[in-house]
């Protein structure tokens, strides 16, 4: 089995490993990888976001199966390509992504199905978070609503640096259109956890090495 694993970071090079582990593996190619992954996976240029190219190199290598690791080639439909295509592909769609891609969808998605969240306010402009900064207790969490590469969440201390926060992701666009609304969360103390699992609509398996 010829294996194409989309991305650049731990995530992939820990889902590489795992892949390098297995009888039914012969080949792995990782698009566009990293210098760690580069000893169990031949490295492709090919960037994790441009979509067609990828399908392009799936077809041309006749990639048995593909894992995809970051957000963005998510939200922008790869695998609804891939699948399109009759190429076998590990990933959510992308109206599946959206739950990581817009904050804002996914709290409405908390909230229509009852799941536990921090009360939330959602801003299309900055005149609307600057009203809703007024009314709120501090500390604040501003979000922006796309992507940002983890830089679009601010916990503020003050309303100065809450209102910063909102000229900054919204006016000055400094995350380009991921800040061009907002979710201002309620202020949360305690551990975070992440937790990774497969799931095919019916069963879920954690991506838990034995």
């Amino acid at each position: 089995m010829k294996v194409l694993v989309i991305g650049s970071g731990g995530r992939e090079h820990a889902i590489v490993d795992a892949l390098a582990e297995s009888s039914e593996v012969r080949k792995i190619y990782s698009a566009p990888g990293n210098g760690g992954i580069r000893q169990q996976a031949e490295l492709v240029s090919v960037a994790s976001d441009d979509v067609r190219g990828l399908l392009e190199f799936a077809r041309a290598q006749r990639i048995d199966l593909t894992f995809v690791g970051p957000e963005g080639p998510l939200s922008k439909g790869v695998v609804d390509l891939f699948r399109q295509a009759g190429l076998a592909i590990v990933g959510p769609s992308a109206d599946q992504a959206r739950l990581e891609s817009s904050k804002i969808y996914a709290k409405q998605f908390f909230k229509a199905n009852k799941i536990p969240t921090a009360d939330f306010w959602e801003c299309a402009t900055s005149n609307e978070a600057y009203e809703v900064l007024e009314q709120v207790d501090y500390p604040i969490v501003v979000k922006a609503d796309g992507l940002a590469a983890g830089k679009g969440v601010t916990i503020a201390e003050t309303r100065d640096e809450a209102r910063k926060a909102v000229h900054d992701f919204m006016e000055a666009r400094t995350l380009g259109d991921a800040g061009s609304k907002l979710v201002i969360e309620q202020f949360l103390q305690g551990d975070e956890a992440s937790f990774h699992v497969f799931v095919d609509g019916t069963t879920f398996q954690p991506t838990i090495r034995r």
